[in-house]
């Protein structure tokens, strides 16, 4: 099976190797993807067809579905409902071997399944290190795995190769935290999180997970209910503005607002939660009308409903991540 290979979603023995060349590879890791071809089934399907791959989290049916990331199109149910006991599922994040990881919000784990879509185990068991209502997942530039822990307040660490809690990266209250929500590492190699209470997005030393300060200061440019955060191509930061129903984009290196990236209701989206770049560069945004919503990568006009409204049972879709090509 074809190993995915991206250093900061991998676990190694040598995690000194891991960190170079790091954000290099991650910025331009979703225009290089479709250099590669990769082996990835799909219910034990050999039916060969190169394609890039779109995961999404269903939270209203306890899911993880699997679209065409090049057409939209449904391919089926990877990961079936309650799998594992997945309850609320949240963020995605591939690993070595084409593990998947899940966070499962109600019952407060971090789930694996296999390049099937086979449950594996709770890599992060019930509750580690007070983990309640996990949202966002990320490994970082260590290797390890960073969650977001809603109900504490708290991004936690755990080891990448055993699951096993290493400390709360960003403790209690830090800087204000309050109900973190996404997670993303930014070029400078700091973790940045959404606060959607305090409707900021606060940043953190990527090394200590001592707070540097709000990068998105509290309602710059209406930010309100922040979720989702990404950093663009062109270097920028881009959040999922809930109470507003917009993507909102900021100076990747000052925080400042420069634009509605994605206006008010465009498209008809509503509730915007996650977010990402997809391999043909424009942005791919989950939508409350059970959508996921298309936007031109560089203009932020709307292309289309890339999935479209309840396709394969998608309900309230949350977290969205590619891969591909692949042979499914």
């Amino acid at each position: 099976m074809f190993k995915f290979r991206n250093d900061n979603l991998q676990g190694s023995p040598n995690k000194r190797s891991r960190r170079i060349g790091w954000w290099l590879f991650v910025t331009v890791r979703v225009h290089i993807l479709a250099l590669f071809t990769a082996t990835f089934l799909f219910m034990g399907a050999a039916v060969t067809h190169a394609q890039q791959l779109l995961f999404v989290s269903s939270l209203g049916s306890d899911e993880v579905l699997l679209y065409d990331g090049t057409t939209g199109a449904f391919i089926g149910v990877f990961v079936t409902q309650m799998s594992g006991g997945l309850v609320n599922p949240q963020g995605l994040v591939l690993g070595r071997a084409d593990i998947l990881y899940v966070s499962s919000g109600l019952t407060g784990e971090v789930l694996r399944y296999d390049g099937r879509g086979a449950f594996i185990d709770a890599f992060v068991s019930a509750g580690s290190g007070r983990l309640n209502v996990p949202i966002g997942l990320v490994f970082g530039p260590d290797g390890n795995l960073y969650v977001s822990s809603g109900v504490t307040g708290e991004v936690l660490r755990y080891d990448d190769e055993t699951g096993a809690f290493i400390d709360a990266f960003v403790t209690q209250m830090s800087g204000g935290l309050v109900n973190p929500q996404g997670l993303v590492f930014g070029p400078d190699r700091n973790l940045y999180v959404s606060n959607s209470n305090t409707n900021e997005v606060l940043r953190y030393n990527g090394t200590t997970g001592d707070f540097i300060d709000a990068f998105v200061t509290a309602g710059s440019g209406g930010l309100n209910v922040p979720i989702g955060l990404v950093f663009g191509p062109d270097g920028n930061l881009y959040v999922s503005s809930g109470g507003t129903n917009e993507v909102l984009r900021y100076n990747g290196a000052t925080g400042a607002f420069i634009d509605a990236f994605v206006t008010q209701g465009s498209g008809g989206l509503i509730l915007p939660q996650g977010l990402v770049f997809g391999p043909d560069g424009n942005l791919y945004v989950s939508s409350g009308t059970n959508e996921v919503l298309r936007y031109n990568g560089t203009t932020g006009d709307f292309i289309d409903a890339f999935v479209t409204a309840g396709s394969g049972g998608l309900d309230d879709p949350s977290f969205l991540i590619f891969l591909g090509p692949s042979v499914i």
